[in-house]
């Protein structure tokens, strides 16, 4: 007997295989659409270059000439893409500038240059050198030209006055001398979040990655000789993850190792760093402190986060806003063809310094800072729950007068202000505990400010997004939506996939994207294990419905995304850590790169160079069960045989393939057979027995594509044993 496979659209994982019946329960790289399953389109790299650092933002605007452009914020740099082109448009630290800076060559590829003032540098941080003179006169095998106009990535910082690069091939010999100008790269921030000890909690000043911990085995006592009278070693409970040689904190100390034997370090020096040599009492709590760069007393405060680097893009007519998180503003103005000049910092004796986000309230044209300054120009005044707003029409005046439309506003409820978007009627803002509207009411006020949700708060700053006037974002245990009523919280049946599936010490990195041509919103996120952006979840907010709200996940992993319209597809950064960034070229840069793709372009994945690589989509049921009377979904009573499937898609182009998974129970492990169907397969015939069946669709080739219709399965029903 035939029976149709009909099921409900979306993903139920909250459900078990076998109570998800009637049911999708996974799938990779698929979409619904119109109540069935798809493969979505594949991506085409719009340029060659791969870009420096992880996106974090990026926004596209049309110039008053008509001009499209699209900038692209990494944790290193920023762009312009304009063409089929990208231009570095990164400012630089004009503050930082160091002149006269010589060179010092020991016969490897480390190369020591020493400024005459402490730099302020740290190992990571982009550095430009210019005005090279003098290095092809010391005979060590370098030429001014392999320095000049050339970037480099610090290294390392062995004092306040020397700085490290490498180059990739060594010096022929020792030599001292020559001269640079050395132009810093504004510091956006690190790649991803982590957590601080130390006076600063900045790029500087005691960065420590998550810790490993363990307790200590056996007291500490406050002697420079090591422990007790034991000599230069330190006993803990275990030493599982620790490195083989270099720093533990214990309380507000740090102690320097050179080895480990079995749950002993060895080769100790107490108080490190600044630090001072304490007792500490045996079980006190050890983390491993080997990334530790700080100076200054440690805090034994573990839970300073580290905010990874991010952007906020926005245009303010045809000129283009750029904020650095808890930094300043810059501004770039379109000049074709002179697309690589660099942004500018926005000048002005008001202009805050220290914002956490930025937007722009339409149409009455007010800058926003959110989580600014409370003392416009000075940094250290930055407070996370305040808001500022500039003079109407002006990027420039933010200082309220009694002729000016300029104000602010502190809000209360949450620790820290996370971000905002510009809504159809308001501009929506986010704590980490709730939701604001700031609406344009004009003077004296200016705004008004109601707190219109709580519990409700933002997981990142890229994790909000209005359509069609109802926004939408994540938060840290849920999703939520605000439709200019209520907040609500959004019914998922991914939800706990997904929430149990974030690795929470890099959730700052979420990504929301909108997809037009789909009514799709998605939500990109690093999952556990993982410190950058691998995987996805989606809501279909055009075909869900109050009973049957439409979700998916995947593992398409996108650092950024901008919706179509300015161009015809949405563009999206894919960053990669083991990829060598191209461009532009800088010396020993590390950290990996991002590919720049346009979405929803014929069915692969498509490099510049013409690789091409399958996306490899599929769609899986939950477990069918049979009885005599009930055919499919019975009881499970009796066993099956499945003899025929009459395959029946949408559209195909190339081959697809059926998998039958059968099961004696729930518990069993799954038995998967496939099956290719091609455009011309009418049926295929099979000799599957089991309680229980799943059917999975899905193709592992280049050019192939399919969408689901209604498939059917010629199954009777067998014994009960």
């Amino acid at each position: 007997m035939l029976h149709k496979i009909r099921l409900v659209p979306g993903l139920d994982k909250q459900s078990s295989d076998t109570g998800a019946e009637g049911k999708w329960v996974n799938a990779d790289y698929t979409r619904f659409r119109y109540g069935f399953p798809e493969k979505i389109g594949g991506w085409s790299q719009l340029v060659s270059s791969k870009l420096v650092g992880a996106g974090r933002d990026q926004h596209t605007w049309v110039d008053l000439a008509g001009n499209r452009f699209a900038a692209i914020g990494t944790n290193k740099c920023l762009y312009i893409y304009y063409e089929g082109a990208v231009y570095d448009i990164t400012p630089l630290d004009s503050g930082r500038q160091q002149t006269s800076v010589t060179f010092d060559f020991n016969s490897t590829t480390t190369v020591t240059l020493t400024t005459s003032t402490a730099h302020g540098a740290d190992a990571g941080d982009i550095i430009l050198l210019s005005s090279v003179s003098g290095v092809t006169a010391l005979g060590a095998g370098f030429t001014d030209a392999d320095f000049e106009d050339k970037l480099f990535e610090v290294t390392d910082t062995p004092s306040a006055t020397t700085m490290e690069i490498t180059m990739a091939s060594a010096a022929t010999g020792t030599a001292s001398g020559g001269s640079t100008t050395v132009d810093f790269y504004y510091v956006i921030g690190p790649i991803s979040q982590g957590y601080g000890y130390g006076w600063g909690t900045n790029t500087f000043g005691g960065i420590t990655t998550p810790t490993t911990q363990t307790t200590l085995n056996g007291a500490l006592l406050n002697d420079t000789a090591g422990t007790g009278g034991t000599g230069t070693d330190i006993d803990l409970v275990s030493t599982s993850g620790f490195s083989t040689s270099g720093t533990v904190l214990v309380e507000s100390e740090l102690i320097t190792y050179t080895g480990i034997t079995g749950n002993t370090l060895n080769g100790i020096t107490r108080g490190t760093n600044g630090t001072s040599t304490a007792a500490h009492s045996s079980g006190t709590i050890t983390y491993d402190a080997t990334n530790y760069v700080g100076w200054g007393s440690a805090s034994t405060n573990s839970n300073i986060v580290i905010e990874p680097g991010q952007w906020r893009l926005i245009n303010y007519g045809e000129d283009l806003i750029a904020l650095v998180h808890n930094k300043k503003m810059f501004k770039w103005e379109p000049s074709i063809p002179n697309l690589d000049v660099r942004a500018t910092p926005i000048s002005g004796t008001e202009v805050p310094t220290a914002s956490r986000d930025l937007v722009l309230s339409t149409p009455d044209r007010h800058l926003v800072a959110i989580g600014t300054e409370t003392t416009l120009q000075t940094a250290s005044s930055q407070d996370d729950m305040f808001v500022r707003w500039s003079n109407q029409e002006s990027i420039t005046e933010w200082t309220p007068t009694a002729t000016n439309t300029a104000g602010s506003q502190r809000l209360t409820d949450g620790s820290k202000l996370i971000g905002g978007i510009v809504g159809k009627t308001a501009v929506y803002i986010w704590s980490d505990t709730a939701m604001y509207t700031m609406k344009f009411i004009g003077p004296p006020l200016t705004f008004g400010f109601t707190q219109v949700g709580t519990n409700c708060g933002m997981s990142s700053q890229h994790s909000a997004a209005e359509v069609d006037g109802i926004a939408y974002w994540m938060g840290p245990t849920g999703f939520h939506r605000f439709n200019g009523g209520r907040v609500e919280l959004m019914p998922c049946l991914v939800e706990d996939y997904v929430f149990e599936d974030i690795n929470t010490s890099a959730n700052q990195q979420i990504h929301v994207a909108v997809n037009a041509l789909f009514g799709e919103i998605t939500w990109f996120y690093p999952s556990s294990g993982s410190d950058y952006v691998d995987r996805s979840v989606t809501y279909n907010y055009l075909n869900s419905t109050p009973e049957n709200q439409i979700w998916t996940t995947s593992s398409l992993a996108r650092s950024t995304w901008t919706i179509e319209g300015v161009f015809s597809k949405p563009y999206a950064t894919e960053f990669k850590s083991g990829v060598a960034p191209t461009y532009p070229t800088i010396v020993g840069v590390s950290n990996g790169a991002s590919y720049y793709w346009e979405q929803e372009k014929g069915t692969d994945e498509v490099f510049s160079d013409g690789t091409t690589n399958a996306i490899a989509a599929y769609v899986e049921s939950g477990d069918y069960d049979i009885s005599r009377q009930e055919g499919l979904q019975g009881q499970g009573e009796f066993m099956m045989r499945v003899s025929r499937i009459i395959p029946d898609f949408g559209s195909q182009t190339g081959d697809a393939k059926v998998y039958l998974n059968s099961k004696a129970f729930p518990s069993s492990s799954a038995v998967s057979t496939s099956y290719v169907v091609t455009t011309s397969t009418t049926q295929v015939h099979t000799r599957k027995r089991a309680r229980q069946i799943a059917l999975k669709v899905g193709n592992i080739g280049t050019g192939e594509h399919w969408r689901m219709g209604t498939f059917r399965l010629d199954i009777h029903a067998g014994g009960r044993r």
